[in-house]
């Protein structure tokens, strides 16, 4: 029981996160969210604030993860597309209102330890990539390089969707990736 409360209030604060960033992520807000009671607060995150971010960080990270597997992929294109295709859902699901909480985190917060765990996660996302792209057949000296620019266009094409409140600049950017790894 206490396992499950902690477990709803990191993923409430994992959608405030995506929608509204560090700032955005409150206590209170995550209690509103959840309907977790008071008292769950420091019982669960005695750090604070930043132990409960960090907790929805490690969860965006599994899920990411955990998404990429369920997709497969055994070209480099089907990599990518399955990349793709988990920030499309994201996008689509949320009427462009949420993005990566990784980039809220990253672009809001002011904790060592909190962006620390942002800067990680990337690094984690990015040695992924970059194995999953050279297991499927990418040139490994080509994997890493595309691995980056996959997330950095990716996150980017969702900050443009997001303020846009259009899929439109999204397919822009993966169609684009699409064509410069075709030509790797």
């Amino acid at each position: 029981m206490a396992g499950d409360v902690r477990r709803r209030m990191t993923g409430g604060a994992l959608r405030l996160l995506a929608t509204g960033g560090f700032q955005a992520t409150s206590f209170s807000n995550v209690l509103e969210l959840t309907g977790a009671p008071r008292g769950s607060i420091y019982h669960h995150f005695p750090g604070g604030k930043d132990e409960l971010v960090i907790a929805a960080l490690d969860l965006a990270e599994e899920n990411a993860e955990d998404a990429l597997i369920a997709a497969g992929g055994t070209t480099p294109a089907e990599v990518a597309d399955a990349f793709f295709g988990m920030w499309r859902q994201l996008l689509v699901s949320s009427e462009c209102g949420a993005g990566c909480s990784v980039l809220g985190v990253t672009v809001s917060a002011d904790s060592p330890d909190v962006l620390e765990r942002a800067a990680e996660i990337f690094r984690e996302w990015r040695a992924s990539l970059a194995k999953r792209l050279a297991d499927a057949g990418l040139e490994p000296s080509a994997a890493g390089p595309f691995a980056t620019l996959l997330i950095a266009g990716a996150e980017g094409a969702v900050v443009l969707s997001r303020a846009e409140k259009s899929i439109e600049p999204f397919e822009t950017v993966a169609s684009g990736l699409r064509a410069h790894l075709a030509s790797l």
